[in-house]
């Protein structure tokens, strides 16, 4: 095997492995985000402990959406152009599922430089944008099931499963607080 081969090769291991952790690791992002909302933390440990580890988290995910992009623009055979990669739809090859992977980034970007800016941002305007994560994570999902080789395997179907369920149970307990926290809004005299 040529070196040529053996390196397009290993990039393409390489797109492929971080684009999948890149998805378990902005699931665990977006449930760590409604575990701190929820004021959530492990027994016995001071509270910061849950907002820490969703930063953490966080800054990992984004190192492997940048190993994931930036493998998906040097593979050859995967065929997509830098402007592919934050312009949806503009792809020459399966433009939708790049394009969803696409709006994905931009919505992670969008929440990066909000967090980023954070001091300076309006709080309104932060929670505005950090809404959007409930966006980006189904796009980022849709590309996974989309996209390249692996699109309709059973192990990745699987991973998507968990994912899916993982968000769908967070998302019910964000709206159970909400819910509870309405019953519990003292009520104005006279009501």
């Amino acid at each position: 095997m040529s070196s040529s081969v053996f390196a397009s090769r290993a990039v393409w291991y390489l797109m492929r492995s971080s684009g999948v952790v890149s998805l378990v690791l902005l699931t665990g992002v977006f449930v760590l985000g409604v575990a701190t909302f929820r004021r959530w933390r492990p027994a016995r440990t001071p509270r910061f402990v849950t907002a820490s580890l969703h930063r953490t988290v966080s800054l990992l995910a984004v190192v492997f959406l940048t190993v994931h992009v930036v493998t998906a623009v040097a593979d050859p055979y995967a065929v997509v152009g830098v402007a592919a990669t934050v312009v949806p739809f503009v792809a020459g090859r399966s433009a939708l599922w790049v394009g969803l992977g696409a709006l994905s980034l931009d919505l992670v970007v969008a929440l990066i430089a909000s967090s980023l800016l954070r001091a300076r941002v309006v709080t309104r305007v932060w929670r505005g944008i950090h809404w959007l994560a409930y966006l980006a994570l189904p796009l980022a999902l849709a590309h996974s099931f989309g996209m390249g080789s692996d699109a309709g395997s059973l192990w990745l179907e699987a991973i998507g499963g968990a994912c899916i369920a993982a968000v769908c149970a967070s998302v019910l307990w964000r709206v159970g607080a909400s819910r509870d926290a309405k019953h519990l809004e003292p009520r104005a005299v006279g009501a």
